[in-house]
């Protein structure tokens, strides 16, 4: 080489290493600089016989906890498997043994294609590249690394191939729970990226900063340099969310039961929201997916539709049908919010003065809110009659809600319809948030459309906006902006960002929100339809929501409906509000008082005690509440059967006289008052003695528990305040189950809607 060409390949060495310090590759980088520079000629032709290595550290994704710290997503070791197909050169040398290049791809390439899944092709192709790192797939589990393990050494002693494949740490994103929250958590993509949920929206967060480790390598050996220079990867932060694991599996869980028991088409969705704060205590959509395999389509409906269409249109098909499954209804999508809007119509009368104790409607079934246009009708199409407003209120009487928003007016109307934020997103920290959709951009509605909306009919809003809204209703008239993190905590667990709680603005008066909850409660404990969201021990205020739908969404060619309930506990001091609705029903009934409103009573029922809301039980309440049952083993037969008889229950022995070994229920169980306990002189009698649970379905209060008694069985009452009201809408425990005798069943009541009309 001339010394003119060595000059040249020693400044272009210079010239490399000084480009990829401005990259970025940090103190590494400029340690070799340095060498270079102030060592001279001998150590620049050194630079010119070794290539520098940079390989990727990966960082691992700060996980995701619940309010209480228990995890919901966390990033595990996993390995990423790296190819350095610049180490596949030709053998030298001559024998039968010696290899190329292009054999040595064919080995590599086969080997690893068989072992982690891949087209030989492809990974012969990623050999083709003469270069130190490659990376072929990532986040393989223990058992392939096992492998490949066992496949480099085969290489080595097999074939002298050596140094082109390395397995480097890497991490996997897991979801313990697997479908738990999965509209909230959402999941990320192969890349580690989010894709969804928070993952998506706290993406900057929870990406850590990969790391570097940069080694010079001799071309001629592949020794590595001595000097190798690491900067360590910077782990993401992580996210504490107002979700409780608790109250979000009480959502899920009594969401999808109401799925199953009402056949519904479009997926269900509940939200409980503090409404003091804004903070998002739980959030489910059902039917969640797994987010441990978020690419796998859950609906059965949607995979057999897809498997019927032409192989060449299935790919869009499934594309549609995994963006539906994505798709967080509780944010994203609009619905009718039907006759719960009218909490906030009332709210607006209220606070205008329109609404007073001297207020009275008249309902004959129908109104007419533009002379010649057809009527718009009532549920009960024979007329309420004369009323004041909290029999209005409790009769759901659209007629009467026509009146008060023609007394307020357009204008009025539309200004708390902004006030109330549904003219605006919520800002709630989850991707995709929707807009509603009004009559007009300006508010502006004819007689007609004031009428229809007065009682939430044709406009939609989202399950977000309506939650906020009742909750500035009840919580004293503050519009709380909502969010579902509450904390970003560094790798170290330290406390980076806490997130408060923030006032958008006054939207009533505190009077008016103290006297709108306290007709909602009345309204709840004594009649109309949101009796079914009576919860026992509690003050409750609430409505239920019965919206037609303008579309027929699942082509049976029958009117849609969506059932929904909001309500809000206690209503003396309101702390927590859930809204829950379902798109769709198919199985009979489509009311929110016989679909919604139990499910919030069942959520309700087990959510309140948890969150040590005090019970406030009225006197009709204590005299049916139930009790526990006493310990009666080992006493006599006689002695045990006057003791429960003392305490007001029904005894039935087994086993004849002598010491009672056992007894159903056990003692200290939950048991109704005037329940059934039996008594048992021999422990393989009590296995034996068991019953088939009867189907209390559609049964009266009254009638259930007869038809209990004749198994010896016990029902718990759930749903109404009192004796003879409603009829058996579920059961904790399926029909035909074996169970001992003496067990307690819980049943749920809802008021009998069967002879109720649709609202239109």
């Amino acid at each position: 080489m001339s010394s003119n060409g060595h000059a040249k390949l020693i400044h272009r060495s210079i010239a490399v290493l000084a480009i990829l310090l401005v990259l970025g590759f940090g103190s590494a980088i400029l340690r070799l600089t340095q060498l270079s520079v102030v060592q001279g000629e001998e150590l620049s032709q050194k630079a010119v016989n070794q290539q520098l290595t940079d390989t990727t550290i990966s960082a691992k994704r700060g996980s995701i906890y619940d309010t209480n710290g228990k995890i919901l997503a966390q990033s595990a070791t996993v390995w990423k498997v790296v190819l350095a197909p610049i180490n596949l050169e030709d053998d030298e040398g001559k024998g039968s043994n010696r290899r190329t290049r292009d054999e040595k791809r064919t080995i590599v390439s086969k080997g690893l294609a068989e072992i982690l899944g891949m087209k030989q092709e492809e990974l012969y192709k990623m050999t083709e590249e003469k270069s130190h790192y490659v990376v072929a797939k990532r986040q393989i589990e223990s058992d392939v690394r096992d492998k490949i393990l066992k496949f480099e050494d085969e290489l080595e002693e097999t074939y002298n191939i050596t140094g082109v494949i390395r397995l480097m740490e890497d991490y996997k994103r897991y979801y313990p729970y697997g479908s738990f929250a999965s509209s909230v958590i959402g999941f990320t993509g192969s890349d580690d990226q989010g894709l969804a949920g928070v993952e998506y929206q706290y993406d900057d967060d929870l990406t850590g900063t990969p790391g570097r480790l940069i080694t010079a390598q001799n071309v001629n050996d592949a020794v590595p340099f001595p000097a190798a220079q690491k900067v360590d990867a910077k782990d993401g932060n992580s996210l504490v969310l107002t979700l409780d694991e608790k109250i979000q599996h009480a959502l899920e869980k009594y969401l999808q039961k109401g799925i199953k028991e009402n056949k519904v088409y479009n997926r269900a969705v509940a939200i409980m929201m503090d409404v003091n704060t804004g903070a998002i205590l739980g959030m489910a959509v059902e039917d969640g997916y797994d987010l441990n395999k978020p690419f796998k389509l859950v609906n059965e409906e949607d995979k057999a539709a897809i498997a019927k269409l032409a192989d060449d249109k299935q790919a869009e098909a499934e594309s549609a049908a995994l963006s539906k499954q994505w798709r967080n209804k509780a944010v994203s999508d609009t619905y009718y919010p039907g006759s719960v809007f009218k909490i906030i119509t009332s709210s607006m009368g209220i606070e205008e003065g329109v609404i007073t104790d001297q207020s009275s409607y008249y309902c004959s079934g129908s109104y007419t809110p533009v002379e010649g246009e057809p009527p718009v009708y009532c549920h009960n199409t024979l007329g309420h009659g004369t009323q004041n407003f909290f029999q209005a209120l409790s009769n759901s009487c659209n007629p009467a809600f026509m009146q008060i928003g023609q007394q307020l007016g357009a204008k009025k109307y539309w200004e708390y319809y902004q006030a109330f934020g549904f003219s605006e997103k919520t800002g709630i920290d989850l991707p995709g948030e929707s807009e509603d959709i009004f009559f007009s951009q300006d508010g502006s509605m004819g007689p007609m459309d004031l009428a229809v909306a007065s009682f939430g009919q044709n406009f939609s809003i989202t399950p977000i906006q309506m939650i906020t809204a009742v909750s500035a209703a009840c919580n004293g008239g503050k519009l709380m902006q909502p969010y579902v993190v509450k904390q970003i905590l560094d790798s170290d667990g330290n406390v980076v960002k806490s997130v408060d709680s923030v006032v958008k603005r006054q939207v009533i008066s505190e009077e008016t929100s103290k006297k709108i909850t306290s007709l909602l409660a009345q309204s709840t404990e004594q009649s109309g339809s949101a009796t079914n969201g009576y919860v026992q021990g509690y003050k409750i205020g609430g409505k239920t929501g019965t919206s037609e739908k303008l579309e027929d969404s699942n082509d049976d060619g029958a009117e849609d409906y969506i059932a929904s309930f909001c309500g809000f506990a206690p209503a003396d001091n309101p702390q927590v509000a859930l809204l829950v609705y379902f798109d769709t029903p198919t199985g009979g009934s489509y009311y929110g008082s016989a679909i919604a409103a139990p499910v919030f009573t069942e959520i309700m029922q087990e959510v309140l005690p948890y969150l040590e809301i005090e019970q406030q039980y009225n006197e009709d309440e204590l005299s049916k509440l139930d009790t526990t049952a006493g310990s009666y083993t080992g006493m006599t037969v006689e002695e045990a059967k006057a003791a429960a008889e003392k305490a007001g229950f029904t005894v039935v022995t087994n086993g004849g006289e002598g010491t009672v070994a056992a007894q159903s229920p056990a003692a200290e169980g939950r048991i109704p008052q005037g329940g059934v306990v039996v008594l048992y002189t021999d422990l393989a009698a009590q296995a034996a003695d068991t019953v088939s649970v009867p189907d209390f379905s559609g049964l009266s209060v009254s009638d259930a528990r007869y038809v209990a008694s004749q198994y010896d069985l016990n029902i718990s009452i759930a749903g109404v305040s009192s004796e003879g009201e409603g009829y058996a809408k579920s059961q904790d425990i399926a029909s035909g189950t074996s169970v001992s005798r003496g067990s307690v069943i819980s049943v749920t009541f809802a008021e009998d809607t069967s002879s109720a009309q649709p609202i239109f």
